[in-house]
């Protein structure tokens, strides 16, 4: 017979982490809707805050290894400054399954937090000029916000500049 865990209160595995490591974060709820054509523009618009703060979570294989990006939802991820950033060649975005897999979230509800494998992490320097920026809190609907600073120390995060506008 299967062993049942009480799950963790607190909420999600990346909520759960920023508890854990004592971080000072807001955790912001909206109702999600599935015919919005963005997830990172559809959070912006429900808490009322800049696209420029609010960044989406990536995931992209960067030679052969799955790779995080966090970047502006207003802008794209540039591939060739990622790979760059992490000393490699050649970036792709990676296979939507096995990024869910990894992270052990769904698209749209990646976050860059409390993942089930720990990845290597980039996140656009652009973050820096912000006092908090939001990301995703681990399911669509609920963002975390918290400083730049406190989210790359927690994913131990290289900063670079990898968004594009």
């Amino acid at each position: 017979m299967a062993k049942k865990t009480k799950k963790q209160s607190g909420g999600t595995p990346a909520t759960v982490a920023l508890t854990a490591a004592g971080v000072d974060h807001t955790v912001h709820a909206y109702d999600h809707d599935p015919s919005h054509p963005s997830y990172g523009e559809e959070a912006a618009e429900a808490m009322g805050v800049s696209p420029e703060r609010v960044f989406k979570t990536l995931v992209a294989d960067v030679d052969g290894a799955l790779t995080v990006a966090v970047v502006p939802v207003a802008g794209s991820l540039d591939l060739k400054a990622l790979a760059s950033a992490v000393g490699g060649k050649r970036a792709a975005m990676a296979d939507p399954a096995l990024a869910e897999r990894t992270t052990g979230y769904v698209r749209g509800g990646i976050s860059p937090l409390g993942q089930r494998k720990k990845l290597p992490t980039v996140l656009d320097a652009s973050a820096t000029a912000h006092s908090t920026i939001c990301v995703s809190a681990g399911r669509r609907g609920l963002e975390v916000e918290l400083s730049p600073e406190d989210l790359a120390k927690l994913t131990e995060a290289v900063l670079a500049p990898i968004g594009r506008n």
